[in-house]
């Protein structure tokens, strides 16, 4: 599928799209919304056009925020759009960080950086009935784009024993569980993965909490609490609460240990080699029920043909013009009518960025105006490249 329509509600003004490389064009679309008037910052990326690809844009680490722009420079990106929601404050529990970690799945050239913190931690506006933190928008080892579910698949082994993994490099750990972080965590302290319960992130910290190091396969260092710093490349960390740290007492420095971890996508034989989080707004065309009709801001948002072949992104402007923005529900119906067939929502009010480099360009440009005046370190984007 190519460009989508103008037949957007209430154009101000025609489309008129750039060429930025074969396969990928940026348009704005003006429109009069409820709230007054708006500005939507638009990439089309044509999936079928074999010199494009889309990937993750990150900062190295899980546990860690750029800007967009920055991002799309460090990886040589020649458009992208803000990613998913993130753990952007901490006020409820007094002396532990704010991590800067996503908040859903992120998948970055076919390998799993994290898993999706319980419902009940996530950080944004309320989740659509039937919908999880578990949700991501993704392209597969298919080169097609696709909505769908990542669940995390993972063991921790010892002497006999098989323990089930809750977590991978998530700022908030299911009540119960063993999570493992990795060296693509970060610096930022684990403790906060054993607050906050299922269901609530302003619930205490856990009480009852271990941490094992384990390298090589052997267990190499306990600790009472979880800790901080950088994770060396081949070293596991386990951290646990409630009845998790309880099972993690029972190791011993020297004991062998073996984690195995694995992202799957639920309802498809098709891995993700690009997956980011987010909350599903359309399916099949169709605006899913539920949709927040109340709350007007600046969004972000990524839709896809039926076939998978199409990538639309999409960004408002936050200038003074246009800073009243859309509904959830709003943003469903544009992405509908500009011809995404599935859309998912992503973060948006300050860190809704949308930028374009094209190719031999020294770095990118910011399309629309944040905000917040100037762009907010986010912790991932989707990124689109081009093979030269």
């Amino acid at each position: 599928m190519g460009a989508p329509s103008s037949s957007a509600a209430a154009p101000v003004r025609p489309q008129s799209w750039t060429t930025l490389t074969p396969g990928v064009r940026y348009a704005t679309l003006d429109l009069t919304a409820a709230k007054g008037p708006v500005r939507a910052h638009l990439l089309s990326v044509d999936l079928t056009e074999p010199n494009v690809s889309v990937d993750l844009l990150h900062p190295g680490e899980v546990a860690a925020r750029a800007p967009l722009s920055a991002l799309a420079d460090a990886q040589q990106a020649v458009g992208g759009v803000n990613g998913d929601f993130f753990h952007i404050s901490e006020t409820q529990h007094p002396g532990v960080e704010a991590t800067g970690a996503a908040v859903g799945p992120a998948v970055a050239d076919g390998r799993a950086l994290k898993a999706a913190v319980p419902d009940g931690q996530r950080f944004g506006p309320a989740l659509p009935p039937g919908t999880s933190t578990r949700d991501v928008l993704g392209v597969g080892v298919d080169d097609r784009a696709r909505l769908g579910e990542l669940e995390l698949d993972g063991t921790v082994t010892t002497r006999g024993r098989h323990l089930p993994l809750g977590g991978l490099n998530q700022y908030a750990l299911p009540v119960g569980s063993v999570g493992v972080f990795t060296s693509d965590w970060g610096t930022p302290s684990r403790l906060r993965a054993t607050c906050g319960t299922d269901t609530s992130r302003a619930a205490p910290c856990s009480a009852e909490t271990y941490e094992v190091t384990v390298r090589a396969g052997r267990v190499t260092a306990v600790s009472e609490q979880p800790g901080r710093g950088p994770i060396p490349e081949g070293t596991e960390v386990l951290v646990g609460r409630e009845a998790g740290a309880r099972e993690l007492r029972g190791l011993a420095v020297g004991d062998p240990v073996s984690v195995r971890h694995r992202m799957v996508a639920e309802g498809s034989a098709v891995p993700y080699r690009f997956a980011v989080g987010g909350f599903p707004v359309l399916r099949g065309g169709v605006p899913l029920d539920g949709l927040d009709r109340v709350a007007f801001a600046v969004r972000s948002a990524a839709g896809t043909d039926a076939d998978g072949r199409w990538l639309l992104l999409m960004a408002l402007d936050g200038g003074a013009g246009y800073r009243s923005g859309l509904t959830v529900a709003e943003v469903a119906d544009l992405m509908a009518e500009l011809g995404a067939s599935d859309a998912l929502s992503l973060d948006g009010g300050g860190s809704s960025t949308l930028v374009t480099r094209p190719p031999g360009a020294g770095s990118a440009t910011v399309r629309n105006h944040p905000s917040g005046g100037a762009e907010r370190p986010v912790a991932n984007g989707i990124g689109v490249f081009a093979r030269r």
